[in-house]
């Protein structure tokens, strides 16, 4: 058995926590981000049995591996049941291209996988220590739809969403904002940009520390990351001689939580030879692809609102995994961006071939995939990723197909709903004051 897994900071590696210090605690004090210390890799056994695996049996080999001798193997166990409990189904679109669906949870976006393992975690992690947990979590759209509804009613843990106002869709609000109970809403007038400051800011606060128990259930909580690497494996799992193939994914980013886990699964033995970063003109990372230079900017509203981030938190781990090197990036990872009218094209194009409905997101990788299988024939399986469905982005899409997008009833339950939001400024002095209030 070895020693229990530590955490460093993307700061400065000579920092060590436990996992309870790492997930409870969010992000270092520096201001960097959790890593472990090291990525253990996958006995050649397990990789080559997915295709005789099934999806639960995969997260909890994976999660052994990585927190085996921190949580009880039974208390893992349950943790995956009971959070894991819905599939993410590879669906083929058309030659050498297959989409990940990763909308088939509570709240139809890839987040649920996160964020429902991330509460059970959490609740298993402070349930003997008498005090409460708050959660801050900045949201460009689907984070805080999926982090309030994972989180809601667990006990011992209060959740504070910062979503900036008149930048997400209706339903993504109707989501985040209508629970009540243990979940706020906070409607920042700003960008996600400046809700994500807000809460990295708060974090680092060491007079806000000293009242208030505070965490993170963005992406820049490592928790987040690890059940993401599951769904990698599992699409592997249901392609015919995935170890013979040549395979590529895309994955459409933003804050690029969800690339990272894709690294870090094939640091861990994943058999893909390439991802592909896919953006919309938020596009600070293909640019550093191509020219090597990281040059963080102020986010552009776009209709792929998940991706409208001009300072990718997660991009630190990306260079962490790669010790910084431009050249080894390069090796693992291609870049690529498009407009918002090449991504309303793709929707309209790929609905009126196969009849296939994307939404904004999945669109962007869907371009990023397809130009570059076009241009490296090598590779005879390409895998994107379809992070939300179509109906959470029905004001978008319906004028782009031109018929309506079926509405799951899950999603129809939201609609009818009463907005609870607080409106506040983008002012950190505001924030810190309402979460001093609160705590009293």
């Amino acid at each position: 058995m070895r020693n229990k897994l530590k955490f460093y900071s993307t700061t400065d590696r000579s920092v060590r926590v436990t996992l309870r210090e790492a997930v409870l605690g969010g992000m270092p004090p520096d201001k960097g981000l959790y890593m472990p210390e090291f990525i253990p890799r996958l006995p050649q056994s397990f990789l080559n049995s997915l295709d005789s695996s099934d999806y639960q049996t995969i997260c909890l080999e994976i999660a052994q591996a990585l927190l085996g001798d921190d949580i009880p193997s039974a208390a893992l166990q349950n943790i995956i049941h009971d959070a894991i409990n819905f599939g993410t189904p590879l669906v083929w679109i058309e030659d050498r291209v297959n989409t990940l669906e990763l909308f088939h949870g509570p709240t139809l976006a890839f987040k649920d996988v996160g964020a429902r393992f991330m509460s059970r975690l959490m609740a298993f992690l402070i349930k003997d220590s008498g005090q409460k947990l708050t959660i801050l979590v900045a949201t460009s759209g689907d984070t805080g739809s999926a982090v309030a509804n994972g989180f809601y009613d667990i006990p011992g843990i209060d959740v504070i969403v910062l979503y900036p106002a008149a930048k997400i869709s209706q339903i993504q609000e109707k989501q985040i904002a209508t629970l009540g109970k243990n979940i706020t809403a906070l409607k920042i007038d700003g960008n996600f940009d400046d809700c994500q400051r807000l809460v990295k800011t708060a974090l680092a606060d060491s007079d806000l520390l000293r009242s208030l128990r505070l965490t993170s259930a963005n992406s820049i909580n490592i928790c987040r990351l690890i059940p993401q690497i599951f769904y990698y494996f599992n699409a592997l799992r249901q392609i015919g001689d995935y170890l013979s193939r040549e395979i590529v994914i895309c994955v459409p980013s933003g804050n690029f939580g969800n690339l990272t886990a894709g690294l870090m699964a094939k640091k861990m033995g994943l058999p893909v030879q390439r991802f592909i970063a896919a953006t919309n003109i938020n596009h600070v990372v293909p640019v550093y692809l191509t020219s090597g230079t990281f040059a963080p900017r102020p986010s552009v509203q776009t209709i792929s609102n998940a991706m409208d981030v001009g300072d990718p938190s997660n991009f630190a781990r990306i260079l962490d995994l790669y010790n910084s090197s431009w050249k080894a990036i390069q090796k693992d990872l291609a870049g690529a961006y498009y407009t918002d009218d090449e991504t309303r094209q793709a929707i309209a194009r790929l609905a009126h071939k196969t009849g296939y409905v994307l939404d904004p997101h999945g669109a962007v990788a869907y371009l990023g995939l397809t130009d570059y299988l076009a241009q490296n024939p090598r590779f005879d399986t390409g895998i994107f990723l379809e992070t939300a469905h179509p109906a959470k982005f029905k004001d978008i899409v319906e004028p782009v197909i031109g018929k309506p997008v079926n509405i799951p009833l899950r999603l129809k339950k939201f609609l009818d709903r009463e907005i609870k939001s607080i409106s506040m400024s983008h002012r950190y002095p505001d924030f810190k004051e309402f979460l001093l209030l609160k705590s009293n």
